[in-house]
């Protein structure tokens, strides 16, 4: 009976953290939705309120017009025009007290692992942690910098090694070039290897080109 649950188990927990992590998704956009509903109610007339209460109780609309407007959004930065606006925005944020260091550290962040010309999280790299001898997967996020790459000889990397089963928690590294190890598989396979605590391993890295990969236990000096 252990065995049938334990597969029944195993066949139906991917579809529901799927549904519940979609769940999720959904209910962020909803509510974001509705909060600009609220601002709307709020500087429009009376009339139109009604309207818009109305809006608010179609399940879905909100995702939609989530999804939509940031779409639009990043049509409008990514112009000439657009990117002075954003760059106004910016400089006004960061003359608000208080919300200028919360605003300036996230938007730093962001830019700096979601930009496609970053850096950071583009390479799987093995490294000894806790100890010498424990291994573990980390990423790269890029190089120290400022006050402390002064104090540091030769080259070093900085590195996130992500936690077990939950990567979005983990430890911050910097490590020499020359402790680490880069790995031939993608960020989401090494994702997919530590989320899964090493059970779901990636395939090896294809042969080179003109390469003649030789049969599991098969001997290379015994082949010709």
């Amino acid at each position: 009976m252990k065995k049938y649950l334990l597969a029944g188990l195993l066949t139906w927990l991917p579809l529901a953290i799927t549904i519940w992590v979609l769940l999720w998704i959904q209910g962020l956009l909803d509510g974001m939705f509705k909060g600009l509903l609220r601002v709307a109610q709020a500087v429009l007339p009376v009339g139109a309120t009604e309207t818009l209460q109305g809006l608010g109780q179609w399940p879905g609309l909100g995702v939609l017009v989530m999804v939509a407007l940031l779409f639009i959004t990043g049509v409008f930065v990514t112009n000439l025009f657009g990117q002075w606006w954003l760059k106004q925005w910016d400089a006004l944020m960061s003359r608000i007290p208080i919300v200028r260091s919360i605003y300036s550290s996230v938007k730093q962040v962001s830019d700096t692992l979601f930009s496609s010309n970053g850096n950071a999280f583009r390479e799987a790299v093995l490294v000894q942690y806790p100890h010498a001898g424990s291994w573990t997967i980390a990423f790269v996020t890029g190089r120290p910098g400022g006050e402390v790459a002064g104090k540091l000889p030769g080259e070093h990397v900085s590195l996130y090694v992500p936690t077990t089963p939950n990567p979005t928690s983990g430890f911050f590294l910097m490590m020499p070039r020359s402790a680490i190890h880069a790995l031939d598989m993608s960020v989401d396979e090494a994702l997919k290897y530590i989320i899964s605590m090493g059970v779901v391993v990636p395939p090896p890295p294809a042969p080179p080109a003109g390469h003649l990969a030789l049969p599991e236990g098969a001997d290379p000096n015994r082949l010709g």
